[in-house]
């Protein structure tokens, strides 16, 4: 029978670590590899990109039904902006958005409830 090479356990970490990442990194590189030469993808034609903000905001502006949504409720129109520039960074189109209402906050006055009827 043969003797180890070595019985030092943090020598034998540092080599089973090593050939773990190794591996690790090999694997990453087939994956990445092969996501740039699928054939299976469709070719994309390469496009002007704009600022995603100038875009959603003269949207926002052509659409008054999302402007008049927040209206109602109090909310700004910079906040309407916000959100639609938001949502069409999602890549829905502001013609989606058929109503922007806050919800109600009554989390903290519930569980204030729920302690002082426990205590009793």
């Amino acid at each position: 029978m043969s003797h180890p090479v070595t019985t030092n356990p943090l020598i034998i970490m540092l080599i089973n670590m090593t050939v773990v990442f190794l591996v690790l990194t090999v694997l990453g590189l087939i994956i990445n590899l092969i996501h740039i030469i699928d054939p299976t993808k469709p070719k994309q034609e390469k496009q002007e990109e704009a600022a995603p903000a100038e875009p959603a905001a003269a949207s926002v502006e052509s659409v008054p039904a999302a402007e008049t949504a927040g209206a109602e409720e109090g909310i700004s129109p910079e906040v309407v902006a916000v959100i639609a520039a938001a949502i069409a960074s999602y890549g829905y189109g502001i013609e989606q958005v058929r109503a922007i209402r806050p919800l109600p906050r009554d989390a903290w006055k519930n569980s204030g409830r729920a302690q002082m009827a426990n205590r009793g």
